[in-house]
């Protein structure tokens, strides 16, 4: 089968639709304000490539890697994008804000360890098992996402927005979260860690 794009080339404004990719391998492409629409590239590896301004919808990104390639401006909708393990991309220390944006995605088993991705955008996701341990997500909004069973350690969450999130396990004393916001019932749930008991 013919593949859609050349390793080592620069592909600028172009749609992507209904590709059947899944475990490809390709390296040293530039993705700069590309638009891929329901397409299955899971497992695909993006070695050394620069994602740039591009939006993923309806695709299957699932154990998709990109070691050392480089993300900035993408968006992600309605997206399944479970088993990633964020860490192996670049992530340069210039930056704090990379511009991500996750809208009704489901990334469960993934990992941000160690990451500082300020401002990012969770919206409407499930995250369940998530890494977000040793990260700093300072003035990210978390909106109407599940998070069972992530975690959360030295994690920054300063002004973190988590209306309508539910399901964190969030040990206040381990974490900065300062100014962030929580949906008044589902911030019970973070006084647990402190041993104290609630009366009706």
């Amino acid at each position: 089968m013919m593949e859609p794009w050349n390793n080592g080339e620069q592909y600028l404004e172009h749609s992507f639709d209904k590709l059947q990719l899944s475990e490809r391998c390709f390296k040293d492409i530039e993705f700069e304000e590309c638009l891929f629409s329901d397409c299955d590239l899971s497992g695909v590896q993006f070695q050394h490539c620069k994602l740039i301004n591009c939006k993923f919808e309806r695709c299957n990104l699932s154990v998709a890697h990109f070691p050392n390639s480089y993300l900035f401006g993408v968006s992600f909708q309605d997206s399944k994008l479970v088993g990633i393990d964020w860490t192996k991309a670049v992530w340069p220390i210039y930056h704090r804000d990379f511009e991500l944006k996750f809208q009704r995605c489901i990334m469960n088993d993934s990992s941000f360890f160690g990451l500082t991705l300020n401002e990012l955008v969770l919206d409407e996701c499930k995250l369940h098992d998530v890494d977000f341990r040793e990260g700093d997500f300072t003035g990210s909004t978390m909106n109407a996402c599940d998070f069972t069973h992530s975690l959360f350690m030295h994690t920054n969450l300063q002004d973190v927005d988590f209306s309508e999130s539910t399901n964190y396990a969030i040990h206040i004393l381990d974490n900065q979260v300062q100014g962030a916001k929580f949906t008044r019932y589902e911030a019970l749930n973070l006084l647990e860690y402190l041993g104290i008991e609630l009366l009706d």
